[in-house]
């Protein structure tokens, strides 16, 4: 793949300030590993821990601005690299995927499922409806277009009861941790095109800074070995969310080094 560099640095439904730098850190180091520019989208703000009408009013204009940039790069002919602060930056991002090509797999590797909608949601977090609205479960006003038979959830494990159901009806699938998960990604995206979005927090925690740690993750070997499978596809966009600049409980700096390295099949660099 040939791919297009973008930094995500608007306020999307953001509990604490950090995910700036991670996405600030990864981009960097994308671009030291790959020779390539980056263009930035948004700026930081202070985050309001509001709920998700207040967020995603206040998130609109960067939202559409992502979503131009993706425009920009597909009708370019390239392929999306991001580096976003939040999983609820997908909003914006899968429905150009999704009018663009149409036919891929989204792959969304996260503990978390983020197919809670404004009705489920019992806390009202913006990131909880990250997924649900480009699946079309309820109005974003960004677009939807991707279809649920088309999702394949990877490492999902902290799920709400909605959630559950929706993978137990077999709406959506869930790849669990484990060793089978090579194999059971395999058996999920045959040899169709995909488009991969890996919230860290799927990673067993410590390994890298997030705002969530959900037990029995994901090992960077494991991401690793998913990352060289996706890579026998045709890949038509990348991007990594929920990276955080800096180690919550003593501030020490995160490296997006072991990350990106894990990625590397999938990316380069």
């Amino acid at each position: 793949m040939a791919p297009t560099l973008t930094i995500f640095q608007g306020r999307v439904g953001d509990h604490n300030d950090r995910g700036f730098g991670g996405a600030g850190g990864i981009g960097a180091e994308w671009q030291r590993r790959l020779a390539l520019p980056a263009v930035t989208v948004g700026n930081p703000e202070p985050p309001s821990n509001a709920g998700w009408q207040e967020e995603l009013a206040a998130a609109v204009p960067a939202l559409e601005a992502m979503s131009r940039r993706y425009d920009e790069i597909y009708a370019a002919g390239e392929t999306p690299v991001t580096a976003m602060t939040r999983c609820a930056v997908a909003l914006a991002t899968l429905p150009v995927v999704a009018r663009y090509h149409p036919d891929a797999l989204l792959v969304w590797f996260d503990a978390h499922g983020d197919l809670n909608t404004p009705d489920s949601s019992t806390t009202g977090y913006l990131g909880g409806l990250a997924l649900s609205g480009p699946v079309g479960m309820w109005e974003s006003g960004l677009g939807s277009g991707i279809a649920a038979a088309n999702v394949v959830l990877g490492g999902a494990r902290d799920l709400d009861p909605f959630e559950r159901r929706l993978i137990d009806d077999g709406v959506v699938r869930n790849i669990p941790v484990g060793p089978a998960m090579v194999a059971d990604l395999d058996a999920a995206i045959g040899d169709k095109p995909v488009y991969f979005h890996l919230d860290c927090d799927v990673l067993e925690p410590g390994l890298v800074p997030t705002d969530y740690r959900v037990p029995n993750g994901m090992t960077l070997d494991e991401l690793s070995r998913v990352a060289m499978r996706l890579a026998a596809n045709s890949v038509v966009g990348v991007e990594v969310a929920e990276f955080e600049g800096s180690w919550s409980d003593t501030g020490a700096p995160g490296d997006p080094g072991p990350l990106l390295t894990a990625l590397s099949p999938l990316v380069g660099g």
